[in-house]
């Protein structure tokens, strides 16, 4: 039988208790199933329940219950009241009357408790001899201590009977029943994978901060799992330093009930180490109090913690028994344990800090001031979380007025900025408007205003001036210490990015320039190499380094991310491999997300020029996953992009095609000027690749146009070989050259070895016939030429077109051929089939790879083919084989990839390298 479909996770477990159960059936057999509070012990043996009943076995049950279980035989009476009416009066007369009397169906002495036993076990064996039965009772340590000890001496009878029992308990409770003897069935908790397919099933919608926050509470326990989204869906279930959650009434029965019979000083200690959080006896050997850690004492024996005391450290058995202490204390006796708390904390700022403003009782100014402090420490240092927790909380506890309004507003704005929590931006700039109708949050409130129009609807005019309007309105907007102006300008940063336009910018490098003392390092180097790279970045481009230099050691993920952006167009993004995993990491741990996507984009753009396109998709995939987790619907079109490039040049048109027209689409009502220079860029390359030369000259140059270096459009370095190339070979060598020229005359080579090789080869490409062979050879000898794949592969393309073209066939295959090994372990399969057709018009027919291997024509295929070869139309071939056009259409469509070619101008070629028996050598007329 298959596993029932709620049961995930639980394969091996109802594989034995299904075997189990056809082992009772044949010879009678007992189990227990064990396992700790919420595991699913009781979805398992329903499951097994379930398909006893399908192997055409009798159900009897029982459930041991608090509220019975000082009532003599009331599990007895559940198990055996349904053989009542058929089996009660086949018994003996003593037997007979010592059941009725045990189950109260008459009136008389108590029976002896082995005459019971007998009885209960005969009339379980004359049922099951006609039908066999399988017992099953849920939770049996509350049963009742008469039934406990006779359902005892029913299961260790059960052998060679056809009866089975079957039972469930939690790991170390006791109860009557004894189980010696009693084979057990150990139920743990799910596997991490598990509990992912287990959440999913259920809540696919979680954010990955949730997500990863239930699992870590949850620790693979089923009923966690379903229960605890109800309270992370709470607005404040990531309020608190220690991490407890508000528990279901479910939640709180299972987890709360160890902790209602501990002696009050042992739950007043427990509430000391929940709040504490750090585990650390000594907290609780403070002072003449220290009597607080021997309270646990009793906490270990009822095992709801462990004590390790050469360590000094106590733990919880389970993170949701941390949250069932706090529930089960009052409001005042939590305010009086972090009160104790924050005074044996007092050389702590920290959890000083946070300890005093969960005291409170109302506003106060001086707690909410260190608990700002505070979250700006955290923030610094990467832990984003953390600090608007302590924002959100300082906010709580501000009076109303300006402070609560600029706290609210600085968590609005670090929630979408840095942890994904778009969402949450309108209620908290309400809030912050409601605390001060006057300011609303001011410079914060504009920095979360601003990025919510950027991501919700692509308004990057609204957001410019936005942010400007708010930085030029503040009272000092040149002092470099106030962490929101900096933070401010970092978003104005990338406002005038993606808007892609030069008239964008000055409003930026104003602002930063009048900074004092000075502008923060990374934000000044960042105003050179990222806004106008061309012009600003090679005074910086020691100090870039010596940043990238030092990230091994940094924790913040926003400075990892921002140190990786100021290269990535200096293809320095390789060097922050390492430091950008770790914000990668960051993010999928629940931490700051929005660092996690740029991340994983900065990492796809250097797998993509670095020639691993395979890891460009999985690396996109993720990060625009998380967009649209997280609905950054600007940030997704970086991700998008890459994919285009990779899928253009694979020839996955069907895959490149939509996404161009998306990029247009949205790029142009919104003046989104980086998301149209994206959308150029693939169709640039898309015309490269099947040599539509006037069409990729058209595309580059609404980016970059020739003989220009636009301002402050840096997408112009990624172009220069595109557009040279294209020029050359669409009859334009004056663009060419001058587009060589201004590149040279900005001494552009000297930003990176990549620029330095594409500046190099696009030289090559625009030079005249007697000067390509010494610039060609000079591009490929560039240093460090072989870590640019993709750009290396096409110089070679262009030398070996220009040699076979200059009457040097057996030069040019060298450079040929190398150019089509480059593509083909790209899967560049259009690039590798330019430099294949090439190859062959040297005479050289070259063994096509894996990658641009065909598959078997159809007949009909091979007749379309012909026909389009000879210069037919589709309408033609159409009337000919009586087809529509439509499906001609579709033929050829499926054709080019099984020749490798990308155009019908490569038809004749690729058909005429096939087999005899598989082209033909019929004439299609």
């Amino acid at each position: 039988m298959s596993r029932p479909e709620g049961l995930v996770g639980r394969d091996e477990d109802f594989a034995a208790v299904c075997a189990f159960v056809d082992q009772a059936a044949a010879h009678g057999d007992a189990l227990m199933i064990i396992g700790d509070a919420g595991v699913g012990k009781s979805a398992l043996m329903e499951a097994a329940g379930s398909y006893a009943v399908s192997a055409g076995l009798r159900l009897l049950r029982a459930i041991g219950t608090q509220f019975e279980a000082n009532v003599s035989f009331a599990g007895l009476h559940q198990l055996l009241f349904p053989l009542l009416g058929d089996h009660l009066d086949q018994l003996g007369a003593a037997q007979r009357k010592a059941l009725r009397s045990a189950l109260g169906l008459q009136e008389g002495a108590a029976p002896d408790r082995m005459a019971i036993s007998h009885a209960a076990l005969e009339m379980l064996t004359r049922a099951a001899s006609t039908t066999p039965i399988l017992i099953v009772v849920d939770d049996l340590p509350w049963l009742d201590q008469a039934s406990g000890l006779v359902l005892g001496f029913l299961a260790r009878r059960v052998a060679g009977t056809n009866i089975g029992f079957l039972a469930t308990a939690r790991t170390s409770e006791e109860g009557f029943f004894d189980r010696s003897g009693i084979r057990a069935h150990e139920l743990r908790p799910l596997s991490d994978a598990s509990s992912e397919a287990l959440l999913d099933s259920r809540y696919p919608v979680l954010n990955l901060r949730a997500r990863r926050r239930l699992l870590d509470e949850a620790q693979g326990n089923p009923l966690a799992l379903l229960e605890l989204p109800i309270a992370l869906t709470s607005p404040h279930a990531d309020r608190t330093v220690t991490g407890t959650l508000p528990l279901t009434h479910r939640l709180q029965a299972v987890f709360a009930a160890r902790i209602r019979g501990l002696p009050a000083r042992t739950r007043h200690a427990l509430l000391l180490a929940v709040l504490d959080g750090t585990g650390d006896l000594n907290v609780l050997r403070y002072g003449e109090q220290g009597s607080e850690a021997r309270d646990l004492a009793a906490a270990d024996r009822a095992h709801v913690v462990s004590i390790d005391g050469a360590a000094a450290k106590v733990s919880f058995r389970h993170p949701l028994i941390r949250s069932a202490v706090v529930e089960l204390a009052t409001d005042d006796e939590r305010r009086r344990a972090h009160q104790i708390l924050a005074e044996r904390h007092a050389d702590e700022p920290a959890r000083r800090a946070w300890h005093l403003a969960e005291a409170c009782t109302g506003p106060d100014e001086e707690v909410a001031a260190l608990l700002q402090e505070v979250a700006h420490a955290n923030l610094f240092r990467g832990d984003s979380v953390s600090a608007i927790t302590e924002l959100l909380r300082a906010a709580d506890i501000s009076p109303a007025g300006t402070d609560r309004s600029s706290r609210l507003a600085e968590a609005a704005y670090l929630g979408a900025i840095v942890t994904g929590d778009l969402s949450d931006v309108p209620a908290l700039m309400d809030a912050a408007r409601r605390a001060d109708p006057q300011h609303g949050g001011s410079l914060a409130g504009a920095v979360a205003g601003a990025y919510h129009l950027l991501n919700e609807t692509g308004d990057i005019d609204n957001a410019n001036r936005l942010l400007v309007g708010a930085i030029e309105a503040l009272p000092e907007p040149g002092d470099a210490h106030n962490k929101t102006l900096v933070e401010a300008l970092y978003t104005l940063l990338m406002v005038s990015f993606f808007g892609g336009r030069a008239e964008l910018w000055p409003a930026f490098h104003t602002a930063v320039t009048r900074l004092r003392p000075r502008p923060p390092h990374l934000l000044s180097i960042l105003a050179h190499t990222f806004s106008d790279p061309v012009r600003l970045a090679r005074p910086v481009l020691g100090q870039l380094d010596t940043a990238i230099d030092r990230l091994h050691t940094e924790t913040s993920p926003a400075r990892i991310v921002r140190t990786a952006i100021a290269g990535s167009y200096l293809d320095r993004v390789g060097d922050c491999r390492e430091p950008l995993w770790r914000a990668v990491r960051h993010g999928r741990e629940g931490g700051a997300v929005t660092s996690a996507i740029e991340a994983l984009f900065l990492l796809g753009n250097d797998a993509y020029f670095a020639g691993r396109w395979d890891d460009v998709q999985v690396l996109t995939e993720e990060g625009i996953a998380l967009c649209q987790a997280h609905n950054y619907s600007l940030l997704q079109w970086v991700g998008q992009f890459l994919r285009a490039l990779v899928a253009t040049g694979r020839g996955d048109h069907a895959t490149s095609g939509p996404l161009i027209d998306q990029m247009s689409r949205w790029a142009a009502p919104r003046r989104a000027g980086l998301v149209s220079a994206y959308a150029w860029h693939v169709k640039s390359l898309a015309a490269l690749s099947c040599g539509d030369f006037d069409e990729a000259y058209r595309c580059a140059s609404a980016v970059s146009p020739a003989g220009q270096l636009p301002s402050h459009v840096p997408n112009a370095l990624w172009l220069i070989m595109e557009l040279v190339e294209a020029a050359a070979r669409s009859g334009r060598p004056a663009e060419a050259a001058a587009h060589v020229a201004v590149v040279q005359q900005a001494r552009v080579g000297e930003l990176s070895s990549r620029l330095a090789l594409t500046v190099a080869g696009a030289a090559a490409m625009a030079a005249a016939d007697h000067d390509h062979r010494d610039l060609f050879e000079q591009a490929l000898a560039t240093p460090d030429a072989d870590r640019w794949p993709f750009d290396l592969a096409r110089i070679r393309l262009a030398y070996g077109e220009r040699l076979r073209r200059a009457n040097s066939p057996s030069d040019a295959r060298v450079h040929l051929s190398a150019a089509a090994e480059g593509f083909e372990h790209l899967g560049a399969r259009p690039w590798a089939t330019r430099a294949a057709n090439e190859l062959r018009a040297t005479g050289m027919h070259r063994e096509r790879s894996a990658t641009t291997d065909s598959e078997s024509l159809t007949a009909q295929q091979i007749q379309i083919a012909q026909l389009a070869a000879a210069g037919l139309s589709n309408k033609q071939i159409g009337e000919r084989l009586f087809l529509s056009s439509r499906t001609v259409g579709y033929h050829l469509y499926r054709i080019f990839p099984k020749l490798g070619i990308t155009s019908r101008a490569a038809l004749r070629d690729a058909l005429a390298d096939l087999p005899d028996n598989e082209a033909g050598t019929d004439s299609p007329d």
